[in-house]
């Protein structure tokens, strides 16, 4: 037990936890997307799948595990890199983004930012949403989520920082992605190309397609 502390304290194990983590957290939002484009088949279709969804026994222990994955992403994320910063005393004193055939971009070098403002919006994500108003939805006896969420998002400052923090999420997998299959071994001549164009394309369906969600709820949803 102590010998794993050590490996997974180390600087390879805490990428490898890293990246585990972050793949586990990424195939969730895949999950997340397709069942909350839902919404656009109207009030029925969306609460009985998310009714069946929340009714499934094995919801709370898939919630605690969820929890975790996330606490130990953002922490070994956050010691690594307060580890990296002690290795060099000395910053830079001007940043430029390095030319290929380096992979240095913005999504990379803010990643501990952009990770600190999701953890900010998923407590209020939780709040708003998981652990808002219980309305019930007429006839069926079941919760009203797409009420919630036209409700939510009919407010012009959630909907915007709810906008913002998945343009946030889009710069984070940007990098995140194909960092993770990087961090597992996935850093092969051949494979490299398509993980980086896989994870751009990701990014852009994740990101792009909760945006919609959320601009098309403000704008439209309420006349639906």
């Amino acid at each position: 037990m102590a010998t794993r502390v050590r490996v997974f304290g180390s600087s390879v194990g805490t990428k490898i936890l890293i990246g585990v983590t972050g793949l586990a957290l990424f195939i969730y939002l895949i999950t997340h997307i397709v069942g909350n484009v839902l919404v656009f088949l109207g009030r029925d279709t969306f609460n009985n799948y998310s009714h069946m969804l929340l009714s499934n026994p094995l919801i709370p222990v898939i919630e605690i595990g969820l929890v975790l994955i996330f606490i130990v992403h953002i922490y070994k994320t956050v010691t690594m890199y307060f580890r990296n910063q002690a290795a060099r005393p000395v910053k830079y004193q001007k940043k430029k983004m390095a030319g290929p055939p380096s992979r240095k971009t913005f999504s990379s070098t803010t990643m501990i930012f952009s990770g600190l403002w999701l953890l900010l919006f998923v407590i209020i994500h939780v709040r708003q949403f998981k652990y808002g108003t219980e309305y019930e939805s007429p006839g069926t006896g079941i919760r009203d989520l797409y009420r919630l969420e036209m409700e939510n998002f009919s407010n012009p400052m959630l909907m915007w920082f709810y906008v913002v923090s998945m343009l946030v999420v889009g710069t984070h997998l940007w990098h995140g992605i194909s960092s993770a299959f990087q961090s597992l071994g996935a850093d092969q001549p051949v494979w490299t190309p398509r993980i980086l164009a896989f994870g751009k394309i990701m990014t852009v369906l994740i990101a792009g397609g909760f945006i919609v969600i959320a601009l098309w709820a403000h704008f439209l949803g309420a006349q639906s």
